[in-house]
């Protein structure tokens, strides 16, 4: 597939939406796709026509995470900076930035989830964060987001044993907003989002900056440590 079109990159009205679209890897992120995703972010952030970004997923799955068949040809260094620049776009986005979850999310694709102000899924989808199994550790902010969402105990299965949070467990402890049968999730989601553009997006704005105030260099920070502690665990699994 044309690396071009692995990020598909559309607008409705004052929307800017975003697809991971490499449904032949269930989406799975590779570097172009950190940068694309990372960019367009940043720009639409500065950009006064766009009111809010949707992220979403081609086909059965919203994305499964870091693709490393691929995106490891780059060097260690080059990806790791590729990825540290993805989160922090996610941390970083003033404006509402929403995922419709049309499948499993995993890896990245669950933890940057953390970092969105509204995330509706399909009943098929799961959350799932394989980090030690994968023989490396929690990024994407998730050793802040997840205990502030879903609390030490749920964070803990989640990033320390491997636990598959089902959409409706998901749902039940707060991680998400809305499970939706999968049939209706496209309508369903944006019949919401677009309820919430009629609202006064000065006053939706400035109250986002408000609630992230509290914690917002605490999340650039813990960014910076999760990405110099998944280096080390890279190095280390190299060496098995």
């Amino acid at each position: 597939m044309d690396d071009s079109n692995t990020i598909v990159e559309t607008n409705k009205d004052t929307i800017k939406v975003l697809r991971f679209n490499k449904p032949r890897k269930k989406n799975a992120i590779d570097g172009n796709m950190y940068g694309r995703v990372a960019k367009i972010l940043n720009e639409a952030a500065m950009d006064d026509s766009v009111s809010m970004v949707v992220v979403t997923g081609t086909a059965d799955f919203y994305s499964s995470g870091n693709d490393v068949s691929n995106s490891w040809s780059e060097s260690e260094d080059v990806h790791i900076k590729l990825l540290k620049d993805f989160i922090e776009a996610f941390i970083k986005f003033p404006k509402l930035l929403i995922a419709i979850v049309n499948g499993p999310a995993i890896g990245i694709a669950a933890t940057t989830l953390a970092l969105c102000d509204l995330v509706f899924a399909s009943e098929n989808a799961y959350f799932y964060t394989p980090f030690p199994k994968l023989h490396i550790t929690a990024e994407g902010g998730s050793t802040l987001t997840f205990q502030r969402l879903i609390g030490q105990r749920k964070a803990a299965e989640m990033l320390l044993f491997n636990h598959k949070m089902s959409a409706k467990e998901a749902l039940e402890v707060g991680f998400i907003n809305r499970v939706y049968k999968h049939d209706e999730l496209e309508a369903k989601s944006w019949e919401k989002i677009n309820e919430i553009l009629k609202l006064p997006a000065s006053s939706i704005l400035a109250t986002k900056n408000l609630l992230r105030r509290v914690y917002y260099d605490d999340l650039l920070k813990t960014n910076d440590i999760e990405i110099e502690v998944l280096k080390k665990s890279l190095k280390a699994k190299s060496n098995l």
